[in-house]
This record gives structure tokens, C-alpha cells and sequence, in this order.
């Protein structure tokens, strides 16, 4: 991607045995989202206004300030290169620093177009596309985050004067955690309790300004901040997540998002025709691109190390000759590779889930919510998995990255910083399996009433045949056929979900038994989820895919990926005896021998995600591995080293040298 200079790992790219070219389409989905990416991305890269080398080394008052100037000046490019909303999307993605923008477009935009009448969206939207009002979307509170139903927040309807009156009850019922809320945001959609008529009628979703459009102070009644430094030094410490609390602040009737439930000038409470599912499309669609961001993040982590593992040599020179390149070593390939074919399985389900998001939408429209619960159950596991495996993917490529990882110049400390608010957001991870496992116990208790389980969960039809079903593989290479691999990964999910409903069944109160077993459960989700993404891996290596050599690669990885699963939780798959113990071994010596054949390619695949250096912020993860004398040069570039003699030396370091403490002035 960048020019200049020797590339050094030139003679690893001829090793690769596909197109490369057309490895970097299938990634970016398309033809036509490669052209956009690849492009939108030199953008950000040749503009020194987004440089970000330095994040690491500014306090958080300048830190913000600076990313406050890139997301204008970012403004101020859409506007002149009139972007699409497919390419400002994209330039920010690629600026790659946290930013109430996030918000405002990822959130607050999309919450008005889900949950707004059409009056409320003529009015409310155009002020947010030209960003003459900036959103945030404050729903969290100080007591309560992942059960929105505790939510402590009111909204009285006075039908005196025709408006909700806004309020903080409790220290609890703070508004704490929303992005771009502590210092920029003019408006907020709010959840609060609604009461009308002393009835409390549960959350639901209001437009409130918070800040003057004038002079940006707070208006009347809210208190409102920011909730201080993050893990991480630069990460997520460039956005101003706030606390916000509300002191009887009032707003117009007309201001409550009114798409589902109504309340009337009379105050009466009114659900409307629109069904009240509709507000799960806006969860599927925001878990949607949670799962794609988690690929990458995930593939960003894994070309860092993978490039640095090809440069790095340790150990086993011969005769003075060249020591071994780290990525020879089996167990770096073992630990490495796995989380390779990871990025690719992650990217491929979250495009499967931009078409389910599609088709669900489709059916909501017209009235058919029978697909509803299954996508809900879906997007809330596959969120829940990928982000858990991304947040240990990327720690684990920095361990792989040995001693130099922990550099900030690495990028992954900062990378890993910024990242793993992920398994918390928009649902927290353990939490979601549990959601999950209810919505399995559910199918599997409907198994014997002739509803058929739809979707995901459509293996779960053949219950009786995977129940008692024995793996087929005799040999090595039977674990290279794509149907004994699938029902040894349904076998096990059905097996851990029936155990689990058994065991729900001998106690007399259900809720009970799921909170006893709730270790249990979520570990049927995962096995479930895990089936998800192998089988659409499966899937994908269905389709037509051009370019020489591409879908060979694919298949080794979605192999890789699916037998690393089964190696890693060969427990459950014994245990539930579907296969066995030799079975497990022959899976692990196959494993082994596709190590070996991911090796000369395995630079190529990570030039496939096509990033820039920019966009990488690594100096081990450079494209053309000039890893050394770049560290080398950074160094001096700290600010520690602008004086030869540090500050301090006289005041505190001599007098400890020259044994003169007694008189020193500490």
C-alpha cells in the first residue's frame, strides 16, 4: 500500500500460491466496496491533518481538542468532495479515532429514523444530516445498564401545560457512559420511565436539548460532564463520555419518539398500528455492524502480527547462518493462523447478517414477524462472540508480537484499549448468551409440536438424527469434507442445548433452574453460535468465487477455523460423544498439516485486507517490514528524550549520587 523504499518481504508475497488482487474483493464484499475502501483510505492516508502517531503522547485536554479539529476538518472534506453517506462513512472509519460523530450517525440518527413518527423524522432528521444539531443516544445510567427495564429516569406527561417533565430521581439514575454526551452533544434521545396518571407505562425514548444552540451551555435544569480517563492512554480517551442528570426539565409533548406508543394531548395512552417489534430492527441492524467491525479489528491485530512474525528471526541459526523466522515455529502458527481464518469467518457472517437485517426489515414491513425472534437470537450471539473472541485475539497477537508488542508504536496496546468497550456495549457478552440460551430452551421445548425451528436453528429439526448420530471420519483427510465437520458442530449444539432443557426439567420453578444453570446455557450458546459461523463459512464456499487459487485459500482457512474450534472445545464433543477420542486426533493432525499449507500464503492473505500503514498505526506491522531501524527512530522521537540530562537530575538524581540528601530541598 505505501511506496518508497526496499520491501522486505517481498521474497514471503511471491511465496503465496492465489490472486491476491481478488482475495482484497472477496474481503471487501465487492468490487465496488473495494474501489470505495481502497480509495477513501489513501484519502485519510496522504492527508497529514489525520495523523494519529502522536495520540499516545498528548494530555486529554489536547487529545480531545485534536479530535474535535479532525472531525470538523473530516466535515469540511464531505461537504467539498460531496461524499456519499457509503464514502463518509467510510472516511470515517479510516480516520480511526473514536468521536461523537460515532454517535450521532451509529445512534442517535438511526434511534429517530426507528423509533419517530414521520412528523417527528421531517422534522428532527434534516437538523441531524447537516449536523446543525449533534446527538447521542443516553440510555445507560450510573445503576443500570444492561437491564433497561431498571432504568430510573422519568418522564411525567403535566397535562396542564401539554409537556413531559424530565427527571433525575436518584444519584443512580444518572445518565453515565454515552458517547459524545460529556461535552459536545446539543441534543439527546433519552430513555426515561413514562408516567402518565401516576401509571408507569416502562422506558421509552424522548428527544431532549441539552445544550443552548448559541453559546453551548447547558440549559436550564441539567447537569451535565464528563466521566473521566479511560483504560488505555490515547484509545477511547478521545470521546467525551458523559454524566448527565436532569432536574425537572420540561419538553414539549411532541418531543416523545411516538412511532409504537402514543400519548395524546388528553393523556391517554395509545399504542399505535406499528407493531412493537419494530424497535428490534434497530438493535439487529446496530449488533449487525458491531460483528463486522469485530472482523476488523480482528484482521487489523492479525496482519500486525503476522507481517512482524515474518520479519522476527529467533533461534536455530546454523553454523552462523540466519536464525528461524517466528512464523515457522509450529506454535506460533497454532496460536496465529487460527485467529487468521478467525477474521475471515467473522467477515463472512456479518455479511450473511447485512442480508438477514435486509430480509428482516422486508418482512416487518410487510407484517410477518416470524423470522423476528430467530435474527434477534442471532445478531445478539454472533455480537456477543465475535467481540469476545476479537478482545482476546487482539492481547493474544500482541503476545505474539513478544516484547516489542507491548510498544505503543506496536499499535496493539492502543488497539486493545479501544476495542474491548466492545464486549460490554450494546449488550453486555454474557448476558446476550443467556438471552440466547432462553430463545434455544424455547425451540428445543417446541420440538415435538410440529413447529419447525426456522433459520439458525433449522439443524434443530433433525433432532432425532443428531441425537444419535456417529461421526463418519476414519481417516485424516475425512476431516476435510465439509458435511462431517457441519454435523459434528450440530451434533454437539443440539446435544448441549437437550442437556441443558433436561436439566431445566427437573426443577419445579424454570426460573430457578436457569440461574442455577446459567454457566451451563451459556456455553450451549457459544457451541451454537460457533455452528452459525462455521456453517456460513460452509456456505460461502458455495458460491462462485473467481481469481486463481482464492477459494482454495478460503477452504483451508474455513477449515482451520472449524477444526481449531473443535480441537479447543474437545471436551464438549467428547463428552456429548459426538466423535471420539481418535476421531479428536486425527481432526488434530489434519489441523496440523493445514498449518502447514496456510504458511506461504499467509502474507498474501494479510495483504488481502488491503490497509494502509496509516490505518495499521504499527511499525511491526509495516508493508514493507522495515521494522527495525523504524523503532529505532521513533524512540527519540519522545518527548523524554528532548533533553540529554533529564529533568529532575539536579533536584533529585545528583544529590542520591553524591550522597547529599540530608542537605537536598525534596
Amino acid at each position: 500500500m505505501e511506496g518508497g523504499g526496499v520491501d522486505h518481504l517481498a521474497e514471503e508475497r511471491q511465496k503465496s500460491r492465489f490472486d491476491v488482487d481478488e482475495m482484497k474483493i472477496v474481503w471487501a464484499g465487492s468490487r465496488h466496496a473495494f474501489e470505495v475502501s481502497d480509495r477513501v483510505a489513501r484519502l485519510v492516508a496522504s492527508d497529514p491533518a489525520f495523523r494519529k502517531d502522536n495520540r499516545n503522547l498528548l494530555s486529554r485536554k489536547e487529545l480531545f481538542k485534536n479530535t474535535l479539529r479532525k472531525a470538523a476538518y473530516a466535515w469540511k472534506r464531505i461537504m467539498e468532495l460531496r461524499l456519499t453517506e457509503e464514502e463518509a462513512a467510510k472516511l470515517r472509519f479510516f480516520i480511526d479515532e473514536p468521536a461523537y460523530t460515532d454517535l450521532h450517525w451509529g445512534m442517535f440518527v438511526p434511534a429517530i429514523k426507528g423509533q419517530g413518527t414521520e412528523e417527528q423524522q421531517q422534522k428532527w432528521l434534516p437538523l441531524a444530516y447537516k449536523m446543525q444539531i449533534i446527538g447521542c443516544y443516553a440510555q445507560t445510567e450510573l445503576g443500570h445498564g444492561s437491564n433497561v427495564q431498571g432504568l430510573e429516569t422519568t418522564a411525567t406527561f403535566d397535562p396542564q401545560t401539554d409537556e413531559f417533565i424530565i427527571n433525575s430521581p436518584t444519584l443512580t439514575s444518572s445518565k453515565w457512559w454515552p458517547g459524545g454526551l460529556g461535552k459536545v452533544s446539543t441534543h439527546a434521545v433519552a430513555y426515561a420511565r413514562l408516567i402518565v396518571n401516576g401509571q408507569d407505562h416502562g422506558v421509552h425514548g424522548f428527544i431532549v436539548q441539552l445544550r443552548s444552540l448559541d453559546d453551548h451551555m447547558p440549559l436550564p435544569g441539567i447537569t451535565v460532564g464528563d466521566i473521566g480517563m479511560k483504560f488505555g492512554s490515547g484509545a477511547y480517551n478521545t470521546m467525551d463520555n458523559g454524566v448527565l442528570r436532569f432536574d425537572h426539565v420540561r419538553i414539549p409533548r411532541n418531543q416523545m419518539l411516538m412511532r409504537v406508543l402514543q400519548v395524546t394531548r388528553e393523556g391517554k395512552v395509545v399504542q399505535s398500528d406499528v407493531p412493537r417489534q419494530l424497535i428490534y430492527g434497530t438493535m439487529v441492524y446496530v449488533r449487525q455492524t458491531i460483528v463486522s467491525d469485530a472482523s476488523s479489528a480482528l484482521s487489523r491485530a492479525v496482519c500486525i502480527a503476522t507481517r512482524y512474525s515474518a520479519v522476527r528471526r529467533q533461534f536455530g541459526s546454523q553454523k552462523g547462518g540466519p536464525e528461524t523466522q517466528v512464523i515457522d515455529y509450529k506454535t506460533q502458527q497454532s496460536r496465529l493462523f487460527p485467529l487468521l481464518a478467525s477474521a475471515y469467518a467473522f467477515r463472512f457472517v456479518g455479511e450473511w447478517l447485512k442480508w438477514l437485517y435486509t430480509d428482516v426489515t422486508q418482512r416487518l414491513q410487510a407484517n410477518d414477524f416470524s423470522t423476528l425472534p430467530e435474527a434477534h437470537a442471532c445478531t445478539a450471539g454472533l455480537k456477543s462472540l465475535t467481540t469476545s473472541a476479537t478482545a482476546d485475539a487482539i492481547e493474544e497477537c500482541r503476545k505474539l508480537c513478544g516484547g516489542h508488542g507491548y510498544l505503543t508504536s506496536s499499535g496493539l496496546p492502543e488497539l486493545f484499549a479501544v476495542y474491548i468497550p466492545a464486549c460490554t456495549y450494546e449488550g453486555d457478552n454474557t448476558v446476550l448468551l443467556l438471552q440466547v440460551a432462553r430463545f434455544l430452551m424455547k425451540t428445543v421445548s417446541q420440538l415435538g409440536s410440529g413447529k419447525q425451528p426456522v433459520g439458525s436453528t433449522a439443524y434443530m429439526s433433525r433432532a432425532e438424527h443428531l441425537m444419535q448420530c456417529r461421526c463418519s471420519a476414519q481417516r485424516v483427510e475425512d476431516w476435510l469434507k465439509p458435511d462431517v465437520v457441519l454435523e459434528a458442530f450440530e451434533a454437539r449444539a443440539l446435544r448441549m442445548s437437550v442437556a441443558c432443557a433436561q436439566n431445566l426439567s427437573k426443577f419445579s420453578n424454570p426460573e430457578e433452574g436457569f440461574a442455577e444453570l446459567s454457566a451451563d446455557l451459556a456455553e450451549a450458546a457459544i457451541a451454537h453460535c460457533q455452528l452459525i459461523v462455521v456453517s456460513k463459512f460452509v456456505e460461502k464456499l458455495q458460491q462462485d468465487i473467481p481469481g486463481q487459487g482464492v477459494k482454495q485459500q478460503l477452504q483451508t482457512l474455513c477449515f482451520v477455523y472449524s477444526l481449531h474450534l473443535l480441537h479447543k472445545h474437545q471436551g464438549d464433543f467428547l463428552s456429548t460423544g459426538c466423535i471420539t477420542p481418535k476421531q479428536a486426533s486425527l481432526a488434530n493432525e489434519q489441523l496440523r498439516s493445514l498449518y502447514s499449507q496456510v504458511r506461504p500464503n499467509a502474507i498474501a492473505l494479510v495483504d488481502a485486507f488491503n490497509y494502509t500503514d496509516h490505518y495499521l498505526g504499527s511499525v511491526l506491522g509495516r508493508y514493507d517490514g522495515n521494522v527495525y531501524p523504524t523503532l529505532y527512530e521513533d524512540a527519540w522521537k519522545d518527548p523524554l528524550n528532548d533533553s540529554v540530562v533529564p529533568d529532575g537530575y539536579h533536584e533529585y538524581l545528583r544529590p542520591v549520587l553524591k550522597q547529599q540528601l540530608r542537605n537536598a530541598r525534596l
